[in-house]
This record gives structure tokens, C-alpha cells and sequence, in this order.
């Protein structure tokens, strides 16, 4: 839109899509558990419409069960597992794929009204169509991730891990940012701080997003169960071992000291630079852009403050979830300030209208 104020029929669609974000933000969080708990593969099928309705009988939870005996988690893990503890495990797998589906549902049959009363059109519904693919690749790719603990591993691969993450993340990024341009068209016009402090929150989004993949190989490695202090790894600042994978760039992605050293890192930084994000705000004159710069910096501090306890206390999972949640609300704030920074016109010509008008002799 280029309009600086929204249209009235822009609102039902931006608390529609704000909506989809509450969704994906729990969507992620249970993921998260789902991880944690170790469900994730309970389930060794994929049905997309049949696998909505869970074992019904005991004929079928058994059925289920044995199906599940037959993959290496279960022999090398799990073996003795009685059905009761395998229930537990299903329905946070359950949960989680169900939950996948409902927000297809919710996202779809809205977006189709709203394209047939008009209310989303040209480019927004490209973009929201956009979305809606993102969504079912997502769901592909899931499976995808889970077929690679069904052969050969007890768990499935942390690549697929951190990339099934990853675009969860980018894509509620995406909805979000939709929403907000909906509820608050960018202005026209931009000052020199605006037009610093814009990219700057962009940059950090990203810095944001980067550290959130480094914790998917985190988990993906379990890592967070190997060297429970801080802020020193065994002793040592930089652990040992680290550059012990060939080559060298393997060290990122599979090495369990170099992948939380590198998260650790990350997550420092992240805070550093929400704090210089923050200082840079203190100057605007606009409250809205003020006040988020302070959400992002407590938010930040408050994240690596979730991350060394759930460290220190060996991963317990309410702590992890909500450090995994932590990381969405963090990057939501970062990018309400980036969008906010693209409005700085408002303000100015408000001012404008309340200063007196030079008087000429």
C-alpha cells in the first residue's frame, strides 16, 4: 500500500493474519516439546487426511504401537516401552501435526473469502498465496525431517531439523510483516535517523534469525546436555575440541562443542546489539519507536537469561519451551521496530501542524 492510513477493509484481514501469527508462535513452542519429549517420531506415517483421527480402538493404538517398534529409536532407546509411555509420546506428535493442519485451515478458508468479498487483491494476494505454499512445503518438509529417524538414526537429522525450524520461522515472519504493513503503511518520507535506525533493526532481525538456527543444531545435536556451566565450556572459554570435524566448516553444524560455543556467541552478540539497537532509539522522537527499542533490549537480556538457566539446569523442559518462544517474541519485537522505523512522517507533521506560523513583518 502506499497510502500512509490504512483501508477500512485492510483491519479484519491484518487481526486475521496477527491471528495465524498466535498459531504459528504455539505451533512453534510445541514443536519445541515435541522435540524435547523425544515424540517426534511416534508416528511413522504420513496421512494428511486420514492421520487427523488418532487410534480410536485398542486394536489400533496397538497397531500404531508396533509400527513404531519396528524403527531404531525404539530399539536402541525405547525398548520396553509400554503402551501407556507410548501414548504419551503420540499425542505430543499428534498435537503437533494436528495443530499443522488447523492453521491450513484457518489461513486458507479466510483468505478465499476475503479474496472473493475483494478485500485482498493484486499484490497482497500474491503475497498471501505466497504464504499459503510456504505452509504446505512446511508440512512437506516435516515429513521429510521425520523420515530421517525412521532408517538409520534414533533421531532425525538436525539439517532438517534446523531447516523444518527455519521456515517456520521465516514464515511467520512473513505473515507478520503483512499484518503490520496493513495495520501501519509505511510513510513516504524518512529522516536521517529513520533511515539509519530502519536497516539497523532489519539487520538485527536477521542477526536474530541466524542465532534461532544455531540453537535448531543445538537441539538437533542435543547439546544443551553437555557442558552445563557458563560461562566457561569445561574450564575453557573457547572448549576443547572444537575445530575437530574435517573439514573445518563440519565443526558448524556437527561438532556438539563448536555448535554450542557458536550459539553461545551468537546469543552475546544478539544481546550487545540489541542493546546499541536500543541506544539508537532513545532518540526518536516518536514513543511507539522508544518503546519498542526498550521491549527488544529487555527481551533480548531477558532470552539469554532462559537460555543460561535452561543450561544450567540441564535442558528442563518448561525452561527450553519457553526459551524456544523467548526467540520468536524477541524477533516479533525487533521487527515491529524495523516496520515502525518506516513510518516517520507522522509524527513530524503533527508537530508541524502545532507549531505557529512564522509571522512575516
Amino acid at each position: 500500500m502506499s497510502s500512509s492510513a490504512p483501508r477500512a477493509s485492510a483491519r479484519p484481514v491484518a487481526i486475521w493474519l496477527l491471528a495465524c501469527c498466535a498459531m504459528i508462535f504455539a505451533m512453534v513452542v510445541i514443536g519445541g516439546v515435541t522435540r524435547l519429549t523425544e515424540s517426534g517420531l511416534s508416528i511413522t506415517e504420513w496421512k494428511p487426511v486420514e492421520g487427523a483421527i488418532p487410534p480410536l480402538t485398542q486394536q489400533a493404538w496397538q497397531e500404531a504401537f508396533e509400527k513404531y517398534q519396528q524403527i531404531p529409536e525404539y530399539r536402541l532407546r525405547n525398548d520396553g516401552m509400554t503402551l501407556a509411555e507410548f501414548k504419551n509420546i503420540f499425542w505430543w506428535e499428534y498435537v503437533h501435526r494436528l495443530w499443522g493442519r488447523l492453521i491450513g485451515f484457518v489461513f486458507f478458508v479466510p483468505l478465499v473469502w476475503f479474496v472473493l468479498r475483494g478485500h485482498v487483491r493484486g499484490r497482497l494476494a500474491w503475497q498471501l498465496g505466497g504464504i499459503f505454499v510456504l505452509g504446505g512445503l512446511q508440512g512437506a518438509l516435516g515429513w521429510y525431517m521425520v523420515q530421517s529417524g525412521l532408517a538409520d538414526r534414533v533421531d532425525v537429522s538436525p539439517y532438517r531439523l534446523t531447516a523444518h525450524f527455519g521456515l517456520a520461522i521465516a514464515i511467520y515472519a512473513a505473515t507478520l510483516w503483512t499484518a503490520l504493513d496493513l495495520l501501519r503503511p509505511a510513510a513516504t518520507t524518512a529522516t536521517r535517523s529513520t533511515r539509519r535506525l530502519g536497516p539497523a533493526s532489519l539487520a538485527f532481525c536477521a542477526l536474530a534469525f541466524v542465532t534461532m538456527l544455531s540453537g535448531g543444531f543445538v537441539a538437533g545435536l542435543d547439546a544443551g546436555f553437555t557442558y552445563n556451566t557458563f560461562p566457561l565450556m569445561d574450564g575453557r572459554l573457547v572448549p576443547a575440541g572444537y575445530l575437530d570435524e574435517q573439514p573445518w566448516w563440519l565443526n558448524l553444524f556437527e561438532n556438539v562443542a563448536a555448535v554450542q560455543f557458536n550459539h553461545r556467541l551468537l546469543a552475546i552478540t544478539t544481546l550487545v546489539s540489541a542493546i546499541g539497537l536500543w541506544w539508537a532509539t532513545r532518540a526518536a522522537p516518536w514513543p511507539a519507536t522508544r518503546a519498542l527499542g526498550n521491549a527488544v533490549a529487555a527481551m533480548a537480556l531477558a532470552q539469554v537469561a532462559l537460555g543460561i538457566a535452561t543450561l544450567l539446569l540441564v535442558v528442563p523442559i518448561p525452561l527450553a519451551a519457553a526459551h524456544q518462544g523467548g526467540a520468536v517474541i524477541l524477533l516479533s519485537l525487533a521487527l515491529a521496530l524495523a516496520h515502525e522505523a518506516r513510518r516517520p512522517a507522522f509524527m513530524p507533521q503533527r508537530a508541524a501542524a502545532r507549531s505557529p506560523t512564522p509571522q512575516t513583518s
